[in-house]
């Protein structure tokens, strides 16, 4: 059995994540974490996240447990508590599997460093469909070439605190390579006012917050006469939690590095 521990545990995910854990063979979920002063640390995790008492308690540091567990998962906001998370993990030797989403390049390269020593699956998406819909889009980039104008729109609920989502970036990364493009040079995030005619090389992202939409994709190419369109709906928050399920043998069983949904599935 795996032993699991949740960071964020009473958060969206990580509550589908530990529902769906105890009901996958070979996982035993084993900890969870909140922030200091959460109203959940202490409590039973089954009280938790709504089932029978589990008979192991939330703490507000992984310090505490990360010896008794094989893996750590991180879904937290704000991305401090993975953050610190890694650091504990990586001088532990234990692996993680790691969704949080809105941090800066420099503290991907501070997580990263801290996770040197150990296998890590991060993903902006743990979606199966969306790691599929990255591969494609990457090559109808390539197909389609310069004559397409690549536009990207995300939708998601009204609690989600950073923007453009994760897996809006990463698929615009996956357009730019496919474009050979560097998103960094390219990207435009939303337009306002007089912003002069699209120049052909942008990459645009456009971020939508509304109600309880778990999340929408959509990549445009868009040519003189058609256009060419790949949709991503998820239904709920269960397609993002399946993916992280698939991901933790993987991270367990993996060399020392830093892996994404592509690697867990094999498409890379």
């Amino acid at each position: 059995m795996i032993k699991v521990a949740i960071c964020g545990i009473a958060g969206r995910m990580g509550q589908r994540i530990s529902h769906l854990g105890l009901e996958a063979e070979g996982l035993d979920l084993r900890g969870g974490v909140e922030f200091a002063g959460s109203p959940v640390v202490g409590k039973d995790i089954g009280d938790v996240i709504g089932v029978p008492h589990l008979g192991v308690h939330v703490v507000d540091e992984l310090d505490a447990i990360v010896s008794t567990v094989d893996v750590v998962v991180a879904f937290t906001a704000p991305p401090d508590g993975t953050l610190a998370a890694a650091k504990v993990a990586g001088a532990a030797g234990v692996p993680m599997v790691i969704g949080t989403t809105g941090l800066s390049g420099e503290q991907v390269e501070t997580m990263t460093n801290d996770l040197k020593d150990v296998a890590c699956v991060f993903a902006p998406n743990f979606s199966v469909g969306v790691t599929v819909l990255a591969k494609l889009v990457e090559e109808a980039a390539r197909i389609l070439g310069a004559d397409y104008d690549a536009e990207i729109v995300e939708a998601h609920h009204r609690f989600k605190t950073d923007a453009p989502s994760g897996t809006a970036l990463a698929l615009a990364e996956a357009t730019a390579r496919g474009l050979d493009r560097n998103l960094q040079e390219v990207g435009v995030y939303g337009r306002h006012g007089d912003t002069g005619a699209r120049t052909q090389e942008e990459i645009g992202v456009h971020a939508i917050r509304a109600g309880d939409i778990v999340g929408e994709h959509t990549v445009m190419f868009g040519g003189i006469g058609e256009t060419v369109q790949f949709v991503h709906k998820a239904q709920s928050r269960d397609t993002f939690a399946s993916g992280v399920i698939r991901a933790i043998p993987f991270a367990v069983s993996a060399d020392a590095g830093m892996y994404d949904m592509r690697d867990v599935l094999g498409i890379k």
